[in-house]
């Protein structure tokens, strides 16, 4: 498929222009088919663009917002994906959406899957938007070059909207979206900061011998990025 480069001078502008085309595929959605939904990242690179959509006009109660992936914590964890959505997303105009998360009270992450897709059925499919980060080594979601369970969760005759997940290389146990989850989204964005963050994606995309799973989503999706410095 395909990947379309949008560049800003600072994060700010980025967090604005992103969270007017956010709004207007969502609204769009709205109009359409009475409901949206939205898949976003964690980590510190969508604080701003959480707080910039937060105070965004939208009806929002209709909106339905869930997470590429998640880490097996208690959401008042400072690891906790949901926690960080809750405080900086779901408030606000933003409020009013319902969040589904990808986390259940079981200790387990891989006896929960079937759960956490239950759960998953309760969002808008396609995604109406997804929004994707990536880290240093390529990973996506957590879908990670390190982990077993890679090859399953790129595997797009593997129809499972998410699976768990053990990296070598980072903290906890996970639950991320496979990559047929994510690639069948109507719309799918990537967000990045930082000069690094952009040549590890150019390199990614330019070494066809060492695949990374970022590559396998812009090889299977129309992907728009957005990034600044």
């Amino acid at each position: 498929m395909s990947l379309s480069e949008l560049h800003f001078d600072n994060a700010d502008k980025l967090n604005q222009a992103f969270s007017n085309r956010i709004v207007e595929l969502l609204r769009t959605s709205l109009e359409q088919k009475g409901k949206a939904s939205l898949v976003v990242s964690g980590g510190r690179t969508p604080i701003g663009l959480f707080n910039a959509l937060s105070n965004q006009e939208l009806d929002w109660s209709n909106v339905t917002i869930t997470l590429a992936d998640e880490r097996w914590v208690n959401e008042d964890h400072s690891d906790s994906n949901a926690n960080l959505v809750k405080s900086h997303l779901l408030v606000n105009k933003a409020a009013s959406a319902t969040f589904v998360s990808l986390k259940t009270a079981g200790d387990n992450p891989y006896s929960e899957e079937s759960a956490v897709a239950s759960q998953l059925e309760l969002v808008a499919q396609p995604f109406t938007v997804t929004i994707l980060g990536m880290g240093e080594d390529g990973h996506t979601a957590s879908l990670f070059p390190c982990s077993e369970e890679l090859s399953k969760g790129t595997d797009l005759n593997n129809q499972a909207s998410c699976l768990a997940v053990t990296p070598t290389t980072a903290p906890h146990k996970r639950m991320s979206l496979t990559l047929s989850a994510i690639v069948q989204s109507e719309n799918v964005f990537l967000h990045l900061t930082g000069e690094n963050k952009k040549i590890v994606l150019h390199e990614a995309l330019a070494d066809a011998n060492q695949p990374k799973p970022i590559v396998s989503v812009v090889n299977n999706a129309d992907v728009t990025l957005y990034w600044a410095p």
